[in-house]
């Protein structure tokens, strides 16, 4: 877990150097400053009301312990363990399996499961993916990724303000030229590294999870079912649903083709493969 906390240390800090060297590149601060104030309010409305929009997208309500007593036992129990409040918890109708959690802090977190997933799952391999999505609310992952959006988005507009401000080859910005290819590779440049913050992220909840639960294999054995549940009824690519996909326990999507060079989420093979290590298991 230290070493994916470092990796995300050095993704994030990695992005604010690139953005540093745009700003100079470009020579002026005013796209900079404007980037910023955009980037915060955006992102600072994201992080707000994430768990609303999240919620929404997968049509999700909150669900009772009568209807739901296995969810609830399992949600209580590792709470406790975590020695942390109980969360809010939701059900999505959704047939395909999968799960999220949101929420700022411990205490305004919830936990999202899909129909599918109650259908699929037995009791300990639920306890796997309840302590993974628990884990993203106590690595306050909500905040990280909101804090990797604001720079990814910085990164995207101040290549746009390139092409306005720096676009001229008689002054001192990366010219007309430059700024075109600032404009396009900005952007890949800050979604690939995103990309890589989401997936360090995911490898630190697979490992604070599993340590929860103290069970890795009961992970492994669910990741392994909600790909293949996944991969038999994809989600639409529709705008609310993109902006809730990271968090999800799986990508909700087909992921075929170049989408999976901008995947949020790890191979599950190699997730799969780092919990059996955890457990010692050999094949």
């Amino acid at each position: 877990m230290h070493h994916n906390g470092l990796r995300t240390a050095a993704l994030m800090g990695g992005m604010s150097a690139l953005i540093l060297a745009l700003g100079a590149w470009l020579g002026g601060g005013t796209g900079v400053q404007i980037a910023f104030v955009l980037a915060v309010a955006g992102n600072g409305a994201a992080y707000f009301f994430s768990d609303r929009i999240a919620l929404s997208a997968m049509r999700a309500r909150p669900v009772s312990e009568v209807e739901q007593p296995a969810l609830y036992r399992v949600v209580r129990e590792l709470s406790t363990e975590a020695r942390q409040p109980m969360p809010r918890i939701y059900l999505s109708p959704t047939a395909q399996p999968n799960a999220f959690a949101t929420g700022r802090s411990p205490r305004r977190a919830a936990v999202c499961v899909t129909y599918g997933l109650t259908r699929l799952l037995d009791e300990r391999e639920l306890r796997g993916v309840i302590g993974h999505e628990l884990s993203h609310v106590y690595n306050r992952d909500i905040l990280i990724s909101s804090v990797a959006a604001a720079l990814a988005t910085m990164i995207t507009w101040i290549s746009y303000v390139a092409v306005f401000f720096g676009g001229s080859d008689d002054d001192e910005g990366p010219g007309f030229v430059g700024a075109l290819l600032m404009m396009v590779l900005g952007p890949v440049a800050a979604g690939l590294i995103q990309t890589a913050i989401s997936r360090a992220r995911e490898y630190q909840a697979d490992e604070s999870g599993a340590r929860l639960t103290g069970d890795p294999l009961a992970l492994a054995s669910a990741l392994r079912k909600i790909e293949m549940g996944v991969r038999r009824l994809p989600l639409p690519e529709n705008s609310r649903l993109t902006s809730a996909s990271h968090m999800m326990i799986a990508n909700p999507f087909s992921g075929s083709g170049f989408g999976r060079l901008f995947s949020t989420h790890p191979p599950t093979s190699e997730r799969v493969a780092r919990l059996e290590r955890m457990a010692g298991y050999r094949r």
